[in-house]
């Protein structure tokens, strides 16, 4: 079955090819379509509303099954002005470019004795047409807790700067340095398996004249 994911961010669509691996699904990016897509605006207030809004607008224009993610960056114990929720990149009404998402977190947690208990809210929501829409946010899509510390690992990756700076609290390890883990799932994918499981066969349960869907549906369950 193929799904369009609503980013251009190579690394997100990497990311969530790996982590629904063995499914039988398709994903592609926005940049592989041969059309001109309007970015669309994240103006929730929560990441469900953003996820939300952006699968809407990007089906609006494509008119195929499409699902976009959002996420809020929350730390405990700092003061409300330097919590970042769903403006990870949005600073002081300044969008940041990833480099100095790096060096904005860096200094803050710095300002907070060197680092920050933080965890990221996670949302997803799929169109597979007008009438069928799927909306989550659960907690097992939720992050674990883990540390922004203010020193840099020397791995970067562009489009997941804040992997750079994200240390498991257990270990004290920067999550580039856990063996066989990949630092930017921080323990989400089970979560986000089962919400394509689910509703995927909600879908094919409510449209059964849909070529394939039903089939498609019982080997991702397999």
């Amino acid at each position: 079955m193929k799904l369009i994911y609503g980013t251009h961010n190579p690394s997100k669509l990497e990311s969530m090819i790996k982590m629904l691996e063995g499914l039988n699904l398709c994903i592609t990016g926005l940049g592989e379509l041969n059309m001109e897509i309007k970015e669309s605006e994240e103006t929730g207030k929560d990441p469900l509303s953003n996820a939300a809004q952006k699968a809407t607008s990007y089906f609006e224009q494509i008119r195929k099954p499409i699902f976009s993610c959002d996420s809020g960056l929350y730390f405990e114990g700092v003061d409300e002005k330097d919590q970042p929720g769903v403006l990870i990149k949005r600073i002081n009404g300044n969008n940041l470019t990833y480099r100095e998402m790096l060096s904005y977190y860096s200094n803050l947690a710095s300002k907070y004795g060197g680092k920050l208990i933080a965890y990221y809210k996670n949302a997803i929501c799929l169109v597979m047409d007008e009438n069928n829409i799927y909306k989550y946010d659960g907690e097992d899509i939720y992050s674990e807790k883990f540390y922004i510390v203010d020193k840099p690992h020397k791995k970067y990756r562009e489009g997941f700067p804040l992997d750079s700076l994200s240390v498991e609290i257990k270990s004290m390890k920067y999550y580039y340095d856990l063996e066989g883990n990949d630092s930017e799932k921080l323990g989400v994918i089970h979560g986000f398996r089962n919400f394509f499981i689910r509703s995927l066969k909600d879908y094919s349960n409510n449209n059964l004249d849909y070529v394939g869907l039903e089939a498609a549906a019982e080997k991702i369950s397999s």
